[in-house]
């Protein structure tokens, strides 16, 4: 340290000020890395990701967690709803994006809903994944010669910073121009970790950054590549797995019955007797008892059991690496034992505000809406929608599958009574519900002109209004009959 600094520091610690930033004694042992995030993931960012991908194929806490994760951002799938004015061409690009979304995956193994599920999962274990956009030949019988293909973060080299005859720039595998726009991605050909793939390892191939998407959410300004969201809480969880590893050989120990036997005489000329067999009589099997001689003693041992403290301890580590995932603690753990109503909705409140932010600032954003906007364009020059090569081409809203809640009942009429005093719109509420409108309504039309074709009717429930008496009949979820209905109206 300067002198001028040390100087500047003695006047900072008279006069008073920050204490996170002074050398007091309770942080003089507390010196925090001034390195760029940059720098950080490019020296711990492979082992980090190696140990959370560890921990989610052996351990329960970080497999559920990320299981959790996925289904609450993805579901059954982030879908869009067309921006047409036209009815006919959006029920055309609807159907067609639907026949589409079984052809997007280019490994052939799921669906574009199953993609999504595929990067969320990658992004909370990674912190971040790629998708390579690939257009297909018309001969390929696609229905928009478009598919995607998932590409893991160890694909992009962590270590390759270098700088190119052309005057860019390589960062941590991307490659920039002058002005720092990104222009390419160069990708290992080979996962380095995967022997079964034949190829030259390290070899590299640039691919135009027009056609991969790379998704990941930053959290530092200037951030190139996504940090696993376990970094917080890797630590606490494999240490609190060993902790219970040991735990439950100790309770293992404790169920054997091991005894040990005292011989009067110390001198033995072999210390383990064997019996008829040849086969020593220690060490003792569970539950074995052996026939001792005049004068001998046995006594069993008595191993500590498991403290007290054992299920105490380990609620609240799991509160801790709960709050360092940003999940509910039933979340990780699928304990619902410490739940109630208003402490489960309080906490699901909470972490669906996360869920809402990430998907559409990660999801949607870098990921749903490139897809939309090249399918919309292949689509058109295809010649399969010509009616979507507009200018501007046609839009999609994203609508993520709707929530669940514990008490629905009660949810939905307070979503009437918001719709009824003018609140909220339906079709704001349809789209909350993850469905259009349109598509709602044209089901429902399509329902009862059914329904009257065919000579049907079905007796529509009038809701219970609030305070209503529960009777046989009317119980909450059933409704009243409206006066004058029946079934077999």
């Amino acid at each position: 340290m300067s002198l001028l600094g040390g100087i500047r520091r003695r006047i900072a610690m008279m006069v008073g000020g920050f204490d996170g930033g002074l050398s007091a004694r309770r942080l003089r042992g507390f010196h925090a890395s001034r390195a760029h995030v940059n720098a950080l993931i490019q020296a711990a960012g492979a082992d980090l990701t190696a140990r959370a991908r560890y921990l989610v194929r052996n351990n329960g806490y970080a497999a559920n967690a990320v299981e959790s994760w996925a289904g609450n951002v993805v579901g059954t799938g982030i879908k869009p709803s067309a921006r047409a004015s036209d009815p006919a061409v959006k029920d055309r690009l609807q159907r067609l994006w639907l026949a589409w979304t079984d052809e997007a995956d280019a490994d052939g193994l799921t669906d574009f809903y199953g993609l999504q599920r595929r990067a969320a999962r990658e992004l909370f274990i990674a912190g971040e994944t790629f998708a390579r956009i690939r257009v297909r030949r018309a001969g390929d019988g696609l229905t928009v010669p478009l598919q995607i293909q998932m590409l893991p973060s160890e694909m992009l080299p962590l270590a390759d910073n270098r700088l190119l005859g052309n005057g860019h720039v390589v960062r941590q595998g991307i490659e920039f121009d002058r002005i720092g726009r990104r222009v390419a991605y160069h990708f290992l050909r080979r996962h380095p970790g995967d022997p079964t793939d034949p190829g030259l390892v390290g070899e590299t191939v640039a691919v135009p950054a027009d056609s991969v998407i790379h998704l990941y959410d930053p959290v530092d300004a200037g951030q190139l590549r996504g940090a696993s969201r376990f970094a917080p809480a890797l630590v606490k969880l494999f240490l609190l797995d060993q902790y219970d590893d040991a735990e439950l050989d100790r309770k293992k120990v404790a169920a054997m019955f091991v005894g040990f036997v005292r011989r009067p005489a110390p001198e033995l000329k072999d210390p383990l007797e064997h019996d008829a067999r040849g086969e020593p009589l220690l060490p003792l099997e569970p539950g074995q008892l052996q026939m001792l001689d005049d004068g001998e003693d046995i006594t069993f041992s008595s191993p500590a059991d498991v403290g007290g403290s054992y299920e105490a301890f380990q609620y609240r580590t799991l509160l801790q690496v709960s709050a360092a995932l940003g999940m509910p603690y039933a979340n990780v753990t699928a304990d619902m034992l410490k739940a109630n109503y208003s402490n489960t909705r309080a906490a699901l409140l909470e972490f669906r505000r996360r869920v809402d932010a990430f998907q559409h600032a990660v999801i949607v954003f870098q990921f749903c809406r490139p897809v939309w906007r090249r399918w919309i364009d292949l689509a058109g020059l295809s010649g399969t929608a010509p009616a979507a090569a507009g200018d501007p081409p046609v839009g999609a809203d994203w609508l993520p599958p709707r929530w669940d809640w514990v008490d629905p009942i009660k949810d939905i009429r307070a979503e009437v009574e918001a719709i009824d005093a003018g609140l909220k719109s339906r079709s704001q509420a349809i789209s909350e519900r993850g469905y259009d409108a349109e598509q709602v309504d044209a089901e429902i039309a399509a329902d009862h002109a059914r329904e009257q074709r065919l000579g049907i009717g079905f007796a529509r429930p009038a809701p219970v209004p609030p305070g209503a008496p529960v009777v046989p009949g009317n119980e909450p979820g059933q409704g009243v009959s409206e006066p004058g209905t029946a079934a077999t109206e």
